[in-house]
């Protein structure tokens, strides 16, 4: 299960009694929490194929959400990265805005999103990127309170839609994660196997150095990375939430070689008592201390990587696992559940 449902599960948690409506909704991928809840969905989902082309109908969504009737809500809480945000909402209510991204594609990552298509279909998609993003502006203007999964998208909020908005990271269950007695000798990656996770770094990275690694994913990348790598490399799919456990705990560290909003998968290592070695950006500097619990490389190089690996062989031995773990111990959904409902309760005295 990917950070965004984990969010919302514990958005379930705190209110469960709430309906949920969705555009698309498929029952086998989603967790019991969510599904014991009222699901809705919008007249994306009666469009074909919708569960897995959903992003074909990207330009319909702001239509869909329009016809969404929830008048009736005191309280609605729409959970972003894609549009869902751009509902209409009675005087009454309090719309409040879980924001994981403003929508990449339409702002600071476009061109590596049209970068893959011929001039006329980026000639095309571009014009409907430019009605979106408009669009996307307009009803983030509409919002009643933002929150934001790290200070990393709380600047990009700032920067793409002009609003302010509280950080509230999002968390994990931390007694789904235990600490090793003993390490084995390979690397670890926890990712998606597509373009803007940079997995392609650490494969030739770690060609390079013959060291072992672990690839926990799957994705569109996943035949040509296993094209790209040496036996040194092994991929693992169909990984379950215990094994991935086991394999977190035993391993060396965790490579994260991306930029990430927030970035779920170094939590989930240190919190199996496994440091990180990551890349010096994005959402993963709200928790990750240099020489505490990470190592940083600071160009999203193989070279710079593998400066990163050596450093962190001479210094492993400091990197106690225990302390590791302590580092994120107030990244507990009790503890997300808690501060989300504390803010929305005094906003909603307010409107009253």
């Amino acid at each position: 299960m990917r950070g965004g449902e984990k969010v919302l599960e514990n958005i379930c948690k705190a209110y469960p009694s709430a309906d949920i409506f969705t555009h698309v909704y498929n029952k086998n991928n989603i967790s019991q929490i969510i599904t014991s809840h009222n699901i809705k969905t919008s007249l994306i989902n009666k469009l074909p194929f919708a569960t897995y082309l959903y992003k074909y109908y990207l330009l319909f969504m702001p239509y869909a959400l329009k016809k969404l009737d929830l008048r009736k809500y005191d309280l609605i809480i729409s959970c972003e990265s894609g549009p869902s945000k751009g509902i209409i909402k009675s005087k009454k209510s309090l719309h409040v805005c879980y924001c994981h991204s403003p929508m990449r594609y339409l702002y600071d990552m476009r061109h590596e999103y049209l970068n893959k298509y011929s001039f006329l279909l980026k000639k095309l998609i571009n014009i409907i990127f430019n009605y979106l993003q408009k669009w996307d502006y307009k009803t983030a203007q509409k919002i009643d309170l933002v929150f934001a999964n790290s200070k990393f998208v709380s600047s990009r909020i700032r920067k793409n839609w002009n609003r302010s908005s509280t950080v509230i990271h999002p968390t994990i269950n931390l007694d789904e994660f235990y600490i090793s007695k003993t390490k084995k000798s390979y690397y670890i990656i926890l990712s998606e196997l597509v373009g803007y996770k940079k997995i392609d770094i650490a494969i030739e990275a770690f060609n390079k150095s013959k060291k072992e690694l672990y690839i926990i994913g799957s994705g569109s990348l996943l035949k040509k990375f296993r094209k790209l790598s040496n036996k040194n490399i092994r991929f693992l799919s169909n990984v379950t939430d215990s094994q991935k456990t086991a394999y977190l705990s035993n391993a060396q560290a965790l490579i994260f070689p991306g930029i990430e909003d927030f970035g779920i998968a170094p939590l989930e290592s240190l919190a199996s008592g496994t440091p990180v070695i990551a890349f010096r950006g994005g959402g993963v500097l709200d928790y990750l201390k240099e020489n505490e619990n990470a190592i940083f490389f600071n160009n999203q190089t193989s070279n710079s990587l593998n400066r990163a690996l050596v450093k962190f062989e001479k210094n492993k031995n400091k990197f106690n696992p225990e302390d590791l773990r302590k580092t994120i111990l107030s990244f507990s959904n009790q503890s997300f559940i808690n501060k989300f409902k504390k803010i929305i309760n005094k906003n909603l005295k307010n409107e009253n």
